[in-house]
């Protein structure tokens, strides 16, 4: 009886351990933002995923330009259905100390299973969101939110305003 006991612990011990790792590599993986944008319900996908980092293109006595908001996104811990979800981080970056307002991004057919606070981030055509409802974000803020798909969605800025 004691052996069952203890060979039951060692089991479930084992399958954490397996847990744990296979979460592991899945962090590592999505941090570096591995993933499969192959096939052929992929094609809108495959177009701007260049995730270089664009060079401020200033004009002399400008304050601000669209390379001064840093996007960033990766993969968290799906929902229970399954469903994958991603944390996006949208940062005012901006070197000159300046406030951003009017922050479009392109983001295609946009959608999430999860609900997504509008005040925060919200499609409002085809290819265009809005982040903070136009408002200012400050210098050195940032806002997050996380949604729900069966993939992510490559977001990159498309204008801004200098506030």
């Amino acid at each position: 009886m004691r052996d069952h006991a203890i060979n039951r612990r060692f089991a479930i011990v084992l399958s954490l351990s397996l847990v744990g790792a296979t979460f592991l590599v899945l962090a590592f993986l999505s941090e570096r933002q591995i993933y499969s944008f192959e096939g052929p319900h992929r094609k809108l996908l495959r177009r701007g995923l260049g995730r270089a980092i664009k060079e401020p293109n200033r004009i002399w006595g400008e304050r601000c330009s669209s390379s001064d908001i840093v996007i960033s996104q990766g993969a968290t811990g799906p929902l229970p259905s399954g469903i994958p979800t991603y944390t996006v981080e949208i940062m005012n970056a901006c070197v000159t100390g300046c406030d951003i307002s009017g922050i479009h991004i392109n983001c295609g057919w946009f959608s999430s299973v999860h609900l997504i606070n509008p005040n925060i981030f919200k499609r409002l055509a085809y290819n265009d969101c809005l982040v903070n409802n136009g408002k200012p974000l400050l210098n050195g803020a940032t806002l997050s939110f996380q949604y729900a798909n069966t993939f992510p969605y490559p977001l990159s800025v498309s204008s801004v305003v200098c506030a």
